[in-house]
């Protein structure tokens, strides 16, 4: 079924499988990665499914996702071939082993990875891993929950595992606790923003609870309101002081000028 709407609708049925906290990580994404004609190099850390992956080399770019669940690789390449997005490439790798990949080392221009920092144990070596992925110069762009978000449904209040299971095993970060993370990795941070406001958590829930009655119906009920966050949220969020359920980071390694 949702491969089936790729086929038909093209890449953008991949922003609407799920939450639509998707599309707007997608849309703050696509503000900051520039379409390119020069190959530059992605890697996509945690790419689930592939939308990222398949959105940036459609936007040119050589991208690389990588993902630990085999079956969400088969998914992501079958996608990307219904997308026609031929520089998008995946390949199989737990990304807490990310550093006995030496072929990976100094290779790329721009990394992202879009809410899987919170899943892992030990961030620290995450971020390092990632930093040793880059280039001198390269730009890493990230988001992950905000700490200070109102949870969504109850998955969302804890308590956090103190094991990898799938799960968050953090509630989230602050801009501090980002800023500390990326000092330790080596990372200069550019800019911190957050993204997913009131109407895209609120459409959240919905797609959430009524999902838990049968998928079909969770998406089917939503759809109709896909296009309504990017419009009304900027605003309403604002108005209401709402927190954004997302945080999110923009960092560069430094290059020799800097070191």
């Amino acid at each position: 079924m949702k491969s089936a709407l790729v086929k038909i609708l093209g890449f953008p049925a991949t922003l609407i499988h799920g939450d639509t906290l998707v599309l707007d990580r997608w849309l703050w994404l696509k503000e900051r990665l520039p379409q390119t004609s020069t190959s530059d190099k992605l890697i996509d850390i945690g790419c689930g499914t592939g939308a990222f992956t398949i959105g940036a080399a459609l936007l040119g770019y050589e991208a690389l996702g990588l993902s630990w669940d085999e079956r969400n690789q088969s998914v992501a390449k079958q996608r990307a071939l219904l997308c026609g997005a031929k520089s998008a490439n995946f390949e199989v790798l737990d990304v807490r082993k990310l550093d006995r990949r030496q072929d990976l080392i100094a290779q790329f221009d721009l990394a992202i990875s879009l809410e899987v920092i919170e899943h892992i144990l030990d961030d620290r070596k995450l971020m390092r891993d990632i930093a040793n992925c880059l280039k001198p110069g390269g730009r890493l762009l990230l988001t992950t929950p905000n700490y200070d978000y109102k949870p969504i449904t109850a998955m969302d209040k804890g308590p956090f595992p103190t094991v990898e299971t799938g799960w968050h095993v953090r509630k989230g970060y602050t801009e501090a606790s980002l800023i500390n993370l990326c000092k330790e990795a080596g990372f200069v941070v550019d800019s911190i923003s957050f993204c997913s406001g009131f109407f895209s958590q609120k459409t959240t829930f919905f797609f959430r609870f009524f999902s838990k009655i049968h998928p079909l119906l969770g998406w089917s009920f939503i759809l109709p309101l896909r296009g309504l966050p990017p419009l009304v949220d900027p605003v309403v969020t604002k108005l209401l002081h709402w927190p954004e359920f997302s945080i999110c980071l923009e960092a560069h390694k430094p290059n020799e000028t800097e070191a």
